[in-house]
């Protein structure tokens, strides 16, 4: 006996060592013959298995070799559960495990092998009920697989953010194939790369009758093969209507592909040929359970007919479901009209009482990786936060502060490129301006560590779970007066303007909260059975900071383009911010609406003053 059919009888045996069986077998024991035949047909050695069998060994080898290729099984297990001898009769009970691959759960059943003497030797009495219990003669087994078709990604409101797109898909029926299978798949390979073993073994188990999907087409690649598939009488491609083109927010919500032979090979799921998969955004994070799983069903085939006798078994799979996110189509519509005349912009709406995402514009940048997840300094937008120490150490809105072009803290030098009119500017009219020479000045009246737990009060470097990358800002750690100035001025400050919109969310509601994108599922993990607690809580805001910080912001807005609408506005605007000093910011909001919007070369008031703008529009 091999090595490799020592180790499988050690398997398949282990479980008999500790049943009550006699101390010692004779000759010829129906203990052998089980064990051989179980361990024959596991291995594949099936004449081993044939060979312990009272019937024809070629009819025997067949019917173990039809049975994995018609189930289309990656491997057999066994487990021996009893065993009886009554004289020249014996009966032994087992566990069959059947892997239906493509991620299908375990097929479980148990089978039952009837032995009897021939000629002084145990045999296994032959039938297809060996195979299982229900298969009688004439009959076959097959996989019966119902992919379900993708489900969108909706609004708030319910209302698709994806427009529906066609998607081809190309299959055959099997018993229209005669011998030409083989072939058939092979040409079939040549064009588009997928594994010929794969397709063949799926046509194999599939019921005759019934077309099997193979490869799933995008519209350019069906066109450019087109021909080639034509010139297979034996394939059949049906356009199949699926909500794969994304609108607004659309790197938000991502981009959807046909299954590739790469990303089948890369997912190793149970994709299959009708499947679409998701290659960024949302529709990447839950393509499971936007594709779900698809149904499986074990069936014998009358194989005269090829009629469905009996269900074996059936997992339903996981059903796919629709993705809520919390983005509002209207105010979505106001984002992308407000950064539609400039060249590089990004501007993220939440909805200021509850920290959802309302929407996500962008012009030259991208919406995931620069709106949610992009890493800018923050300039004097910053004084937002730092404002929350100052205030809280004493520093009232009223205070007199100059704002010089130039000033030195600490041996850092700041630079405001025009003073802030009147002889005497406040605190209130420094910030409302941006005045970084004056904001710099109050390094002293502030310690690092109140700048830090402003900070963090308002989500800095917070924690929060969003199932797409995002970056809630950084604030290194500070103590000098320099480092302090340069954090108050926001100069060694890091912030996305998600981070920042939650800011202004923040001072407009009297909380800050984390952001939330999806409500439905609570999960990206489609195997979750429960969503994880949250990882951050809601922070109030000082009832008396917050008044004294919207009377600030209020301050900021007016005589701005921000004000373009009919609704109040509150905000500040940063300008001269980055390296370049061509980014600015403006941060605030209008009733429940707060708003982040980062600018190159343009006036960011100007943008955030034509969102307001157009959602006042919508009433």
């Amino acid at each position: 006996m091999s090595r490799a059919r020592r180790a499988i009888a050690a398997t398949v045996t282990m479980a008999i060592a500790s049943m009550t069986l006699t101390a010692c077998f004779e000759e010829s024991s129906p203990h052998d013959a089980v064990r051989d035949f179980l361990v024959g047909w596991q291995s594949n050695d099936y004449a081993l298995a044939a060979g312990r069998t009272d019937a024809d060994q070629e009819k025997v080898r067949r019917a173990l070799a039809d049975a994995k290729l018609q189930l289309d099984a990656a491997s057999f297990r066994f487990k021996i559960k009893s065993l009886k001898v009554e004289g020249e009769e014996s009966r032994a009970e087992f566990g069959v495990e059947v892997d239906l691959g493509d991620n299908n759960p375990l097929w479980t059943y148990e089978g039952v092998l009837p032995l009897h003497l021939v000629d002084g030797q145990w045999k296994v009495r032959w039938s297809p009920s060996v195979l299982h219990p229900q298969l009688k003669e004439g009959q076959r087994f097959a996989v019966k697989s119902e992919p379900q078709p993708r489900q969108p990604i909706v609004d708030k409101d319910g209302n698709s953010l994806q427009d529906q797109t066609f998607l081809y898909v190309t299959g055959v029926v099997p018993s229209q194939l005669g011998d030409r299978a083989e072939q058939v798949v092979e040409q079939l390979t040549e064009i588009t790369g997928y594994a010929e073993d794969r397709l063949l073994s799926r046509i194999r188990s599939a019921p005759p009758n019934v077309t099997v999907p193979l490869v799933t087409f995008g519209r350019t690649r069906y066109l450019q093969v087109k021909s080639k598939l034509d010139a297979i009488p034996e394939l059949k491609t049906v356009p199949q209507e699926q909500p794969v083109d994304p609108d607004d927010p659309k790197q938000i919500v991502g981009k959807v592909s046909a299954l590739t032979p790469e990303t089948e090979q890369k997912l190793g799921g149970p994709q299959r040929a009708g499947d679409s998969i998701g290659q960024s955004g949302l529709q990447q994070a839950y393509q499971d359970y936007l594709t779900g799983s698809t149904r499986t069903t074990v069936i014998t085939l009358d194989l005269k007919t090829g009629r469905e006798v009996a269900a074996l078994q059936e997992w339903p799979g996981r059903q796919n479901i629709s993705v809520r996110t919390t983005i509002d189509s209207s105010v979505q519509a106001a984002a992308e009209r407000a950064v539609s005349e400039t060249r590089t912009s990004a501007l993220v709406a939440v909805k200021a009482s509850t920290g959802e995402i309302l929407a996500v514009g962008s012009k030259g940048l991208h919406q995931e990786k620069d709106a949610l997840a992009g890493r800018f300094p923050a300039g004097t937008a910053f004084s937002i936060v730092a404002a929350d120490a100052l205030l809280k150490g004493g520093v009232s809105p009223k205070q007199k502060l100059p704002c010089p072009a130039e000033r030195t803290v600490g041996g850092a030098k700041f630079v405001h490129a025009s003073q802030v009119t009147g002889a005497s500017p406040t605190f209130q009219e420094n910030f409302a301006k941006g005045c970084v020479t004056a904001l710099a000045s109050l390094a002293r009246r502030v310690s690092g560590e109140e700048l830090a737990k402003s900070a963090h009060n308002f989500g800095i470097g917070q924690t929060w779970r969003l199932p797409l990358k995002s970056f809630s800002g950084s604030l290194p750690k500070v103590s000098s007066d320099a480092d302090k100035a340069k954090a108050i001025a926001g100069q060694n400050v890091e912030v996305s303007p998600l981070s920042m919109a939650l800011i202004a969310g923040a001072v407009a509601s009297g909380t800050w909260r984390p952001p939330l994108l999806v409500t439905e599922p609570n999960s990206p993990d489609a195997t979750a059975e429960a969503s994880p607690s949250p990882a951050v809580q809601p922070v109030p805001v000082d009832p008396r900071v917050r008044k004294a910080l919207v009377s600030m912001m209020r301050a900021g807005s007016v005589g701005t383009p921000a004000q373009n609408g009919r609704g109040r506005v509150y905000g500040v605007t940063a300008k001269g911010v980055g390296e370049d000093r061509q980014m600015a910011w403006f941060v605030g909001w209008q009733g429940d609406v707060a708003v982040a919007a980062l600018t190159r070369s343009y006036d960011p008031a100007a943008v955030a003053g034509y969102f307001f703008a157009a959602l006042d529009d919508r009433s």
